[in-house]
């Protein structure tokens, strides 16, 4: 069941403008849309055909985007915010679904993209209906700083500039300093906790992460569900790292369409 994708620059209320791509087919009429957001140092392409695959299994359609600062949307400036994925939850999203005509979501987040997953989850109410996280923080914790590290020795010593700038051309300095510099920032890592938003999910939640994740320790998931509560449902997938989305696509694909079927039943 191959989707439609429309490519789309979506204009915000404040001006800025986000690239996004939308994929609908007749099967996805009524159901929510499944909306993608992307890692740290994300691209729409950097999902590869995943999108797609999951949206033709569950029958629904897909937005996907490039938050600002990435891809084709609008340029950030240096320095961020610590707080700088809380207003991406609590006011972009909304925003970028008001933008592109999308009513009732589920969320699909990873790492950076899972956090902000949970805070617009826990702000936008009933018109988020599930949410899935795969490699979510909730807090800055010693795998999390250790891996974010030896990431920028990466970026000095090895080919990893060039591997990003297949996606993110002359942004990539920028990007890179935008993630590493935020997160490595003491105070930003000191006060980074997302635990207040989680008593305001009311939706189904399928919390993944995989066993050998080199950015996040198993207690994130744990913690995370605890927070939810009954409606929270941990998974962690096998001989899978920090993206289970390409590490362990059949993993991932097989738990997350039988979860999003039981929302549309």
């Amino acid at each position: 069941m191959a989707l439609q994708w429309i490519d789309k620059m979506l204009t915000l209320p404040d001006g800025q403008q986000i690239h996004a791509m939308h994929g609908t087919h007749s099967a996805g009429e009524g159901k929510p849309t499944l909306v993608f957001l992307h890692e740290a140092l994300g691209h729409i392409r950097m999902w590869k055909q995943f999108p797609e695959k999951l949206a033709s299994m569950t029958g629904c359609n897909a937005l996907v985007y490039e938050r600002l600062g990435y891809g084709e949307s609008s340029p950030i400036t240096l320095p961020r915010a610590d707080d700088y994925l809380v207003p991406e939850g609590e006011q972009r999203v909304g925003e970028v679904l008001n933008a592109a005509g999308v009513d009732d979501v589920i969320l699909v987040g990873h790492s950076d993209g899972g956090t902000i997953t949970l805070i617009a989850a826990a702000v936008l109410g009933d018109r988020v209906k599930a949410i899935i996280t795969e490699a979510a923080h909730l807090y800055a914790d010693h795998l999390t700083l250790a891996g974010i590290r030896e990431a920028a020795e990466r970026y000095q010593t090895s080919d990893l500039p060039e591997r990003l700038a297949r996606y993110h051309g002359d942004r990539t300095d920028l990007l890179f300093r935008a993630w590493s510099d935020t997160w490595l920032r003491e105070s930003c890592h000191q006060n980074m906790n997302f635990s207040r938003w989680l008593p305001d999910i009311q939706c189904p939640a399928l919390i993944i992460q995989g066993k050998d994740d080199q950015y996040g320790v198993p207690e994130q998931v744990t913690d995370i569900c605890a927070g939810i509560g009954e409606n929270a449902t941990a998974l962690y997938l096998e001989g899978c790292g920090h993206v289970p989305h390409l590490e362990a696509e059949s993993s991932a694909l097989a738990a997350m369409a039988p979860f999003i079927q039981q929302q549309l039943d």
